[in-house]
């Protein structure tokens, strides 16, 4: 989601808080049903307005990664045994468009530990250190079909590899499945003829 998007829906989430309020405290000849009724979908919209400022205050999202991105930077926390925390994996990256041209918009996302993908995860960040970009491109639990550029596609729905498309409350993230990502030595963007108009 974009920038505007996370303002329009946060601001549409306090608007119909306030039309609530308004209606509550205004319209005091209604029924004991309809301010319960009121009560429970002005509490329902604090949910979603709390979910809506993870992507304005910074935070790792939850959310289910580009298609295509670059790595730019990458922080691994392995599961702490003694305190039984799980491990997450902190990925901060830009996405990329179909002719890898970056978005110049890098986000953070954070998925669960797993032992593979921060292996691969610590070679990407070797790579980088070495002044190679890398390129990924995460894939589910299914195999998939290779690619021109050698990847597997994404199948199914996301983060989690099902339709949920990840997410906190996804099952799979909470049990600790975790996409496997490709990466790759970044290709150069394709950019159009220099004749072109």
């Amino acid at each position: 989601m974009s920038l505007e998007s996370e303002i329009v829906g946060l601001s549409l989430a306090y608007a119909t808080l306030g039309v609530l309020l308004l209606i509550g405290v205004v319209g005091t000849r209604l029924s004991w049903t309809t301010k319960a009724a009121a009560v429970a979908v002005t509490s329902a919209f604090y949910v979603l307005v709390f979910f809506r400022l993870q992507g304005l205050l910074g935070w790792a999202a939850y959310d289910q990664l580009p298609a295509r991105f670059e790595l730019l930077w990458a922080q691994v926390i392995e599961t702490a045994l003694v305190s039984n925390e799980a491990g997450a994996i902190y990925l901060w990256v830009e996405a990329l468009d179909d002719k890898n041209r970056p978005s110049q918009v890098p986000r953070a996302f954070v998925l669960p530990y797993t032992r593979t993908l921060a292996e691969k995860v610590k070679g990407a960040q070797a790579e980088i250190t070495r002044g190679h970009p890398q390129f990924a491109k995460p894939r589910d639990f299914g195999t998939g079909a290779n690619t021109p550029d050698g990847l597997t596609p994404a199948r199914g729905g996301g983060v989690g590899g099902d339709p949920s498309g990840g997410g906190l409350l996804d099952t799979k993230f909470l049990g600790g499945g975790a996409p496997s990502i490709d990466f790759a030595p970044l290709p150069p963007p394709m950019l159009p003829p220099k004749d072109a108009p």
